[in-house]
């Protein structure tokens, strides 16, 4: 086997969403995502329904996000190579080599978690692909309801990073708040840094994009969708980011609108 590593390709511009939260920020603009997140986000979808279009969510956004490992060039062999030398194949792969670390935010995080887990080692080599667990919830304010912070219950997180590219599939991006936290412990790990972090959502707010971008420019972020429901009609008739500061997606308990009414209730069936 030939291979010549070369940097990671960006992303085409023709499935993505036009805005202007920064080069950092990749949302999708896809209608079979876009149907599959609809079901996931409607009324009547209960625990039964909800996980497998969070699978098939969560499939679509590792799929974008993988473009963030390095690749290499590669000249194979085929079945057919025995019988004609000419039959070899010359291609771009994900580097199999390349160390890859999932973070498990509990709850919502979970399944995301294990479907990034299994498609990457479908592509990686299964050593090269750790799994970390972190139980967060957010801390909020008893009488509005407001996120304040975030309230960490426990971790196992399996060593070093750095060098790795670090992969946080958590499925509701609101305040930023828990993001901002798995950040501060990844950065803090010794010996070193990772090679980079990629934040991997289903929806992202205004809000939530406004922090990252502030606090961890150098953060990539996928999404399969923004949410800024409660913008002035005037600011939602203009390209998503172009009024950034009078952008809303949060209500007064920092929830999401349109969003979702909670997708770690709605998975566990559990309303606390």
């Amino acid at each position: 086997m030939s291979t010549t590593a070369h940097p990671s390709a960006q992303p085409s511009p023709t499935r993505w969403l036009e805005h202007r939260y920064g080069g950092n920020v990749r949302i999708l603009d896809d209608p079979w995502a876009n149907a599959l997140l609809a079901r996931l986000c409607a009324p009547e979808c209960d625990t039964r329904a909800a996980q497998p279009l969070l699978d098939a969510c969560s499939r679509i956004l590792l799929h974008l996000a993988a473009q963030e490992l390095p690749s290499l060039s590669a000249d194979l062999p085929t079945r057919m190579t025995q019988d004609e030398p000419r039959a070899r194949l010359r291609t771009t792969l994900i580097d199999p080599t390349a160390r890859a670390i999932v973070v498990d935010i509990a709850r919502g995080g979970i399944i995301p978690a294990v479907h990034f887990q299994r498609g990457l080692m479908e592509v990686l080599e299964p050593q090269s692909v750790r799994v970390d667990h972190l139980y967060l919830q957010r801390r909020s304010d008893p009488d509005t309801g407001a996120v304040t912070g975030v309230h960490h219950a426990g971790s196992k997180i399996g060593g070093p990073v750095q060098g790795a590219t670090v992969f946080v599939p958590d499925p509701m991006a609101a305040t930023g708040a828990s993001m901002a936290y798995v950040l501060d412990i990844y950065r803090a790990l010794p010996p070193g840094a990772p090679r980079k972090i990629v934040a991997c959502h289903l929806i992202v707010t205004p809000e939530y994009l406004a922090r990252i971008s502030r606090n961890a420019p150098d953060v990539v972020v996928y999404a399969l969708r923004v949410d800024r429901g409660l913008s002035a009609p005037e600011v939602l008739a203009e390209v998503p980011g172009q009024r950034w500061a009078e952008e809303r997606g949060l209500d007064a308990h920092s929830y999401i609108v349109p969003g979702a009414g909670g997708i770690g209730e709605v998975l566990n069936n559990a309303w606390v």
